[in-house]
């Protein structure tokens, strides 16, 4: 009988340590989903981040990218469709190439509704994608704006041979003579120059844009991202 005993207390300490282990596995899940959520929710325009811990953000997500540690794809993407479906609080803005081997949303780890992305080959600033990007500070109240070149970039690489082509793609050669000139005729340095060229043109050009960086609300920096290592100098 006494035997029984002992392992009737036995059994029944088993049980309260795993349900004592659940509980706090339980309690573990339910924390992490609790930051996951305000680090998203800290994440919109309308949050207190500033246009340096916006930049941060962008450099941290593609250090993760760069690292194969992912962490947007765990965000539930039902929750975050339906936040999104009536407005966007984008905390910052890209504007990229057109190329397909730059997923912008990726390369800084980052999911839906976080980067207001605007492409266009060359990653020019022409009035129109001037216009989206005013639109996404003035309005969208966005902190941070990066210009994003890349390595082996068709387009700088067509700007500066000017040889002829077909339709309007010669239209993109005008805007990227700045970055060819600078460049002495190395192709690296001229996908880098033309980030900045385009990065102080957006800074200059724009009342909208040059206001914002004057009263502290934006930064605006470029960059160019390496296709073989994944990662994003900045500059």
């Amino acid at each position: 009988m006494q035997g029984n005993s002992e392992m009737g207390k036995r059994l029944s300490d088993r049980r309260h340590f795993l349900q004592t282990a659940l509980a706090g596995a339980t309690i573990g899940i339910a924390t992490q989903r609790m930051t996951e959520l305000s680090n998203f929710r800290g994440m919109s325009a309308q949050s207190n981040v500033s246009p340096d811990g916006a930049f941060q953000e962008l450099v941290s997500g593609n250090e993760r990218f760069a690292a194969n540690k992912l962490t947007s794809i765990e965000h539930d993407l039902a929750m975050l469709k339906e936040k999104n479906v009536d407005k966007q609080e984008p905390f910052a803005a890209v504007l990229s190439c057109a190329d397909s081997r730059v997923p912008v949303e990726l390369i800084f780890d980052q999911t839906i509704g976080h980067v207001f992305v605007t492409r266009v080959a060359g990653n020019i600033a022409t009035p129109e994608i001037i216009a989206s990007l005013e639109y996404g500070v003035a309005v969208l109240g966005v902190k941070v704006l990066v210009v994003l070149g890349h390595s082996n970039c068709g387009a700088v690489k067509a700007a500066m041979k000017a040889d002829p082509v077909p339709g309007q793609i010669s239209a993109l050669y005008a805007p990227l003579q700045e970055a060819v000139r600078q460049s002495g005729g190395n192709f690296a340095t001229a996908i880098e120059a033309n980030t900045k060229v385009q990065a102080e043109l957006l800074r200059t050009s724009s009342p909208v844009l040059r206001d914002a960086v004057k009263a502290g609300k934006l930064k605006i920096a470029s960059g160019v991202y390496d296709l073989a290592t994944g990662k994003v100098m900045m500059s």
